[in-house]
């Protein structure tokens, strides 16, 4: 888990390196991350964010919901505010019409990510655990961890080459990035 979420936040790309992971973990073959869309209302953007995305109160800015998936694994959940003014007339239509991730539709501006926060949302050992006496010996063999259906939750801020911001997105990742005991096949 902390080595994904690393990973994650080292990473400009986190469709890339969560097909790697997939990839890495023989959890589909092809690894392949798909984005299916989440149907519901969108999100309305803030005035906080559209500061951070440096643009007016009457720029239009898109909200794509998706969750990125993996064979039959869904990595995670993620929300997308984006500017359609700062993509190509291809990458705006992609993003309307497909099931490509935004990472991989974005590919050609060289995106850059400024995290603004990284929050774990669930750790195997509960909080305190060093200060406590130890349990008797053997007393936890053979227990099955079961988390959160979400681990951690990254907020960031993409940016293009000529360092214009572009986008910002809330991701969720859920426990399946775990599930390496089920291969799927998409």
């Amino acid at each position: 888990m902390e080595r994904l979420n690393g990973a994650l936040l080292a990473s400009h790309s986190a469709t890339r390196t969560l097909e790697a992971w997939c990839a890495d973990h023989h959890m589909a073959d092809p690894a392949r991350v798909v984005a299916q869309r989440v149907p519901g209302p969108d999100k309305p953007i803030s005035a906080e964010q559209r500061a951070r995305l440096q643009i007016g109160p009457d720029e239009p800015v898109r909200y794509r919901h998706v969750q990125l998936s993996c064979g039959g694994h869904v990595l995670s959940d993620a929300d997308n505010w984006y500017v359609p003014s700062r993509l190509t007339p291809d990458m705006n239509r992609l993003l309307d019409t497909t099931d490509i991730p935004f990472g991989r539709v974005v590919q050609p501006l060289r995106p850059q990510r400024q995290t603004l926060s990284a929050e774990r949302l669930w750790s195997p050992l509960a909080n305190g655990w060093e200060t406590r006496p130890a349990e008797a010996e053997g007393s936890s063999a053979g227990r099955f961890l079961r988390p959160s259906p979400f681990l951690f939750r990254h907020q960031a801020i993409l940016f293009d080459e000529r360092h214009r911001p572009f986008a910002e997105v809330t991701e969720r990742y859920t426990a399946e990035v775990l599930d390496f005991s089920r291969r799927s096949t998409p």
